[in-house]
């Protein structure tokens, strides 16, 4: 399967703002940036972000809606967690977590910032080629 045929959100262009936090390569194409933030992000096969926090003083956290392919979500200490179109990843703010492709297939999810106060998101170290292939 192309990648811009995913779904029927366009993948988008080359997510080279953020590509120091991911391993491999990555679309992004920003569906929303008014009242809820929601960005449709693409991963070649292999490829993922490093583990991060989204950080809020009040509220904040993330959303995934998986919209394509097969991928992974995994917060620290914790087993990972394999995805397909359909599931929803709630995650509170202060989580450390990491999300991204399976090592054989796309994978393509939007990503909803939840509102909050003072937002941000800490990009903590890559998850390790090792660990990635225990999955």
């Amino acid at each position: 399967m192309k990648p811009e045929e995913m779904s029927v959100f366009p993948t988008g262009k080359t997510n080279d703002a953020y590509a120091q936090y991911f391993v491999g390569q990555s679309y992004l194409n920003m569906l929303s940036t008014e009242q809820v933030v929601v960005g449709n992000v693409t991963f070649e096969p292999g490829c993922r972000n490093n583990w991060h926090i989204h950080h809020a003083d009040q509220g904040g956290g993330q959303m995934l809606l998986v919209t394509a392919g097969q991928g992974y979500y995994q917060e620290w200490g914790k087993e990972a967690r394999k995805l397909q179109p359909g599931d929803i990843v709630h995650i509170p703010a202060g989580v450390k977590h990491w999300h991204g492709a399976a090592p054989d297939t796309w994978f393509q999810h939007l990503a909803i910032e939840v509102p909050g106060e003072n937002c941000r998101t800490e990009w903590c170290e890559p998850v390790s080629d090792e660990d990635y292939a225990k999955l």
